[in-house]
């Protein structure tokens, strides 16, 4: 039972890291300098910039932010079960 808890936060993580992937390409197209060498450490500014890109040009964040969003949540939620099971 925990291997399979244990892959679907895996998955879950997996999928928040290509969510948060994606968002940072958009922002490097729209201009904006994305520093490889520290991209985990501003991985949250990028995804700031992309919600706010998004709000400007649609009146809402766009869908990657609400992927990432989704996908850390779960990925928090199943590891929490993980551990009280």
């Amino acid at each position: 039972m925990n291997d399979y808890i244990f892959g679907l936060a895996l998955i879950s993580v997996i999928w928040g890291i290509v969510s948060a992937i994606v968002m940072a390409a958009y922002v490097s197209r729209k201009g904006y300098k994305i520093s490889l060498v520290f991209f985990r450490l501003y991985i949250l500014k990028y995804i700031h910039q992309y919600s706010r890109i998004t709000t400007e040009e649609n009146g809402r964040p766009g869908i990657w932010f609400y992927s990432f969003i989704i996908a850390m949540n779960l990925a928090l939620a199943i590891a929490i079960i993980g551990i009280l099971v």
